[in-house]
C-alpha cells in the first residue's frame, strides 16, 4: 500500500468516526445519510480527493496527502477544487469549508471569514456542525474582531478573575452567538466555587441571576448535558472523558501545582464522537498556568475553540502558549491602590533544627510512629541517626520545633502585627503532609490553650472538608485552619489575615498564588461577623 493510500485509509476512518458516510463517485447516493464524503469527485479541473455533502448540498472539500507532507503549500490546490465546477452542484459560489489532511494532521479553513485563515484541528467536524455553520449568515469567527484563537487575562489574585470571566461568558452567549462555553478548572473545589459564583451573578439591569437565564452544568460524571450552555469541569475529568477511562475522583481534589503523579501517565487523548471537537465555542481556563503543559495540553489541543486563559502568575511558557496575546492586565500593585486587595508584611521564623537538622544518638529511647496508622511504640534507636531540615516532619517529627514555630507566630501577632486585637485573626497554616497537619493542629490547640473547635484541618482527606471550609470562611470558629493543598490556590476565604508556611514554597508562582489567600480586602461589617 502506498503512503498516500495509507493516509487515505486513516482519513476514511476519521470521517466515519465523525459521522460521515464514505462513497465512491461511481456508487454515489446523496440521500443515504445527512453527511456524505464522495471520493474522487470529478470537477472541471480534475478529480477532488473528497467532496463533502450535507443534505445533498456540497459544502466542503478535502485534499488528502501522505503523512509528513507540509500542508500549508497545499492550500492553493484545495482552493482551486473549492472554486471548480462540480457535477450535480448548481451553486456558483466556492465551497465554504476547506480541509487539507494527512493521516495524522488536519488543517481547516472557512473561506467565508473576512480574512480566511487555516488552523489545525484535532479531527473532522460532524456533518451536523457543518450544516449549522453553512446555514448561518455569518460565522462566530466573523463576529469577532480579530479572530485571535488564544487570549490571556492577567489579573492579580483576589482581583475578580472569575467575576470578569462570567461577564465575558454572558456577553459571548448573548451578543457573539456562542452556543456553549467550557469553564475549565484544575480542582473539584474550584469547580464548586465557580458554580457558586455563576449562581450568584446578577445580570445588569435585571432582577434575575445568570443560572436563571442560562443552563450551567458542573460535570460530576462523564456525561455532558446537551442543553448546557456553560459546562464547569476539571481538566482531569475532561482528560478522562477524552481518553475513555473513568477517573479516580480523588484526582480532582489535588491542584496541578501539587502533584506530578498524573503527568507521568502516557494515555493519549483520542476522538470521542459523544464529545466532538466542536463541542465548545470558547474554553475559559482558570489558573491556566497549571493546565497548559505536559499531559493536560492534550485536552486544550483537542477542541476547536477559542481559548481564554485566566492567571495571576504567568511565566514565559504561559505567554508563549497564548501567543503573547494579553488582552487585559491588572497587577497586584494596582489592585492595592484601588482597594481591591491589601498590602502584606513578611516575617521569617527560623529554628536551629529547621536550618541544620539534628542528631539522634544510638540506643536513645524515642517514640516510633507508624506512618499509616500513627500508632506509637517506645523503643531504642539501633544506630546514630543524623537528619536534615528537609527530612523534618517526613521521616522525623520533632514536636519541640513545631511548638517553637507556633509560639513565635503567636508572639508576633500579639505584639507586632495586631497588638490591640483581642481576637485571634483568621489564620491558615500550610503543612507538608496530612500527618504533619495533624501534629500542627495538636500543637496549636496546646499553645493557645483552646479546644477542638479553635483549630481544624481543611484537607481532602479530612472528614467533610467543605463544611469546615465554609465555617472557616463564615463563622467565628475555627480561628486557625491547617491545610496541605485544599486552600493553596484559587479558593476564596476573604477574612483570612495570617498565612504561615511550615513547608517549602516551591516556586514564585506558587508563592504568589498562596499569598493571594490572605490579601483580599474585606469591609468592617463582614470582618466583624467572623
Amino acid at each position: 500500500m502506498s503512503p498516500e493510500a495509507k493516509a487515505r485509509q486513516e482519513i476514511d476512518k476519521k470521517l466515519e468516526q465523525a459521522g460521515w458516510q464514505i462513497q465512491d463517485w461511481k456508487d454515489v447516493n446523496l440521500g443515504a445519510a445527512l453527511g456524505i464524503a464522495v471520493r474522487e469527485h470529478p470537477t472541471d479541473t480534475g478529480p477532488a480527493d473528497y467532496i463533502l455533502y450535507v443534505s445533498r448540498i456540497a459544502v466542503g472539500v478535502i485534499e488528502a496527502k501522505k503523512d509528513q507532507t507540509i500542508l500549508t503549500p497545499v492550500e492553493e490546490q484545495t482552493q482551486r477544487y473549492a472554486s471548480s465546477k462540480l457535477k450535480w452542484h448548481k451553486e456558483k459560489t466556492p465551497l465554504a469549508f476547506l480541509f487539507e489532511a494527512t493521516g495524522q494532521v488536519i488543517h481547516f479553513t472557512d473561506i467565508r471569514e473576512p480574512s480566511p485563515r487555516s488552523r489545525e484541528v484535532f479531527h473532522f467536524f460532524k456533518p451536523e456542525m457543518l450544516q449549522q455553520w453553512y446555514g448561518q449568515p455569518d460565522t462566530l469567527r466573523h463576529r469577532l474582531a480579530n479572530n485571535m484563537p488564544r487570549s490571556l487575562i492577567h489579573m492579580a489574585t483576589g482581583a475578580g478573575k472569575t467575576f470578569t470571566a462570567i461577564n465575558a461568558v454572558y456577553r459571548l452567549l448573548n451578543y457573539a452567538g456562542a452556543k456553549r462555553i467550557l469553564f475549565l478548572v484544575d480542582t473539584r473545589n474550584l469547580g464548586k466555587q465557580a458554580q457558586q459564583e455563576f449562581h450568584a451573578f446578577k445580570l445588569a439591569g435585571k432582577e434575575t441571576f445568570f443560572h436563571e437565564n442560562h443552563i450551567v452544568q458542573r460535570l460530576t460524571s462523564n456525561t455532558i448535558d446537551s442543553a448546557a450552555e456553560v459546562c464547569i469541569c476539571t481538566i482531569q475529568r475532561m482528560y478522562s472523558i477524552l481518553t475513555g477511562h473513568e477517573i479516580d475522583e480523588s484526582a480532582e481534589d489535588i491542584s496541578l501545582f501539587e502533584t506530578r503523579q498524573l503527568q507521568k501517565q502516557t494515555k493519549q487523548v483520542r476522538y470521542n464522537p459523544a464529545v466532538p471537537i466542536e463541542s465548545f465555542d470558547f474554553i475559559i481556563v482558570d489558573e491556566c498556568h497549571r493546565s497548559i503543559y505536559n499531559l493536560w495540553k492534550q485536552v486544550l489541543d483537542y477542541f476547536d475553540a477559542f481559548l481564554i486563559g485566566l492567571t495571576a502568575t504567568p511565566d514565559k511558557r504561559t505567554y508563549g502558549f497564548f501567543n503573547e496575546n494579553v488582552v487585559a492586565e491588572y497587577s497586584y500593585e494596582e489592585s492595592v491602590l484601588d482597594g481591591v486587595n491589601v498590602g502584606y508584611d513578611v516575617y521569617e521564623i527560623e529554628t536551629e533544627i529547621t536550618k541544620a537538622g539534628a542528631e539522634l544518638k544510638a540506643k536513645e529511647w524515642v517514640d516510633h510512629r507508624d506512618k499509616l496508622t500513627r500508632k506509637k511504640r517506645w523503643d531504642q534507636t539501633e544506630e546514630e541517626n543524623v537528619y536534615t531540615g528537609k527530612e523534618l516532619d517526613r521521616s522525623v517529627v520533632n514536636p519541640s520545633q513545631i511548638r517553637q514555630v507556633i509560639k513565635a507566630m503567636k508572639l508576633a501577632v500579639e505584639t507586632k502585627i495586631f497588638p490591640s486585637r483581642k481576637e485571634v485573626p483568621k489564620t491558615l497554616i500550610f503543612a507538608k503532609t496530612d500527618s504533619h497537619a495533624d501534629d500542627i493542629i495538636q500543637m496549636v490547640r496546646e499553645v493557645y490553650a483552646e479546644g477542638n473547635a479553635f483549630c481544624k484541618k481543611v484537607t481532602y482527606n479530612a472528614k467533610d472538608p467543605d463544611a469546615v471550609l465554609t465555617d472557616f470562611r463564615n463563622e467565628y470558629n475555627p480561628r486557625i485552619a491547617v491545610t496541605v493543598n485544599m486552600i493553596a490556590t484559587g479558593t476564596d476565604v476573604k477574612p483570612l489575615e495570617i498565612l504561615l508556611f511550615m513547608r517549602d514554597v516551591r516556586s514564585k508562582g506558587y508563592y504568589e498564588q498562596t499569598k493571594g489567600r490572605g490579601v483580599r480586602s474585606l469591609g468592617y461589617e463582614e470582618l466583624h461577623r467572623v
